[in-house]
């Protein structure tokens, strides 16, 4: 399959070959991104090419990271950008969040074509499917582990420390407290915040934040909005800004669905 190059444009093999993942093009909303989607969902589709030619290179970087392979990536941006244009046309997908949207198709359509991959598969052992295990991505994982280490990097040093020595290092609180100068009981408490932290950070890894503005300051705490570690007031104007922002509502959607996949624990502390 062939990345459906929008009108005008002119994007051959060795672009497409050296355009990413080196490639670092603006990936932030622009102010004419509503316009041109608002003209796409009213049949304009020769709007959707500069939106296309915006937004493919982020789209190629994170198909990568998905694949690991060039070829497997360009099928599965082309496949996204595809469904994102008939979901306007039908007169729903975006409304300014595109790059969001277009992320999480990919990411949707990676894991159901592994799923399609991991029922063809041809073996002799059926143990493990017999036993119900489910199917892991490896491509899928690896990325999820950067979002982890890119979130544990962004804690305080002090949270670092405690998480790395208890849940790297498996050190319990009274080992923990001497070298932090903590009474173990301090040491527990310090772990249970930097590790729900932690998690809020992991969700928020998982969206592009709009750019100055309300929207902005709503999106960058969604993470701790759905975990439920904002504080009451702050908690209020979130809800009142999603009420009112569809953009930012399809943002939360996104943060909220992989809260659903989060088992209890399963977010630890990464070098």
């Amino acid at each position: 399959m062939v990345t459906p190059a929008p009108p005008g444009s002119r994007q051959t093999g060795q672009q497409r070959q050296t355009d990413y993942p080196t490639d670092h093009s603006p990936t932030d909303p622009t102010p004419e991104d509503h316009a041109l989607l608002t003209a796409v969902r009213g049949g304009d589709s020769r709007a959707f090419g500069p939106l296309y030619r915006r937004y493919a290179p982020a789209a190629r970087r994170a198909a990568y990271a998905l694949t690991g392979n060039r070829t497997e990536a360009e099928d599965l941006v082309a496949e996204a950008f595809a469904k994102v244009l008939a979901a306007l046309r039908r007169g729903s997908g975006p409304s300014r969040a595109f790059l969001p949207y277009v992320l999480t198709t990919l990411r949707h359509l990676r894991i159901r074509h592994a799923g399609v991959a991991a029922r063809i598969e041809l073996t002799d052992d059926l143990t493990r499917y017999e036993r119900g295990e489910p199917f892991q991505d490896p491509s899928v994982a690896a990325l999820e582990r950067r979002y982890a280490a890119r979130a544990f990097g962004k804690l305080p040093a002090r949270w670092r420390t405690v998480l790395w020595h208890t849940e790297i290092e498996g050190g319990s609180p009274s080992t923990v407290a001497a070298l932090l100068g903590l009474t173990p009981n301090g040491v527990a408490v310090l772990a249970h915040r930097a590790r729900e932290r932690l998690r809020q950070i992991y969700l928020q890894e998982h969206i592009s934040v709009p750019g100055p503005g309300p929207a902005h300051a709503a999106a960058g705490q969604l993470g701790s909005y759905v975990r439920g570690g904002l504080a009451s007031r702050a908690r209020s104007k979130v809800a009142t800004h999603l009420a009112a922002c569809p953009a930012c509502r399809r943002l939360h959607g996104e943060v909220a669905e992989v809260a659903c996949g989060l088992p209890r624990g399963a977010i630890h502390a990464q070098p």
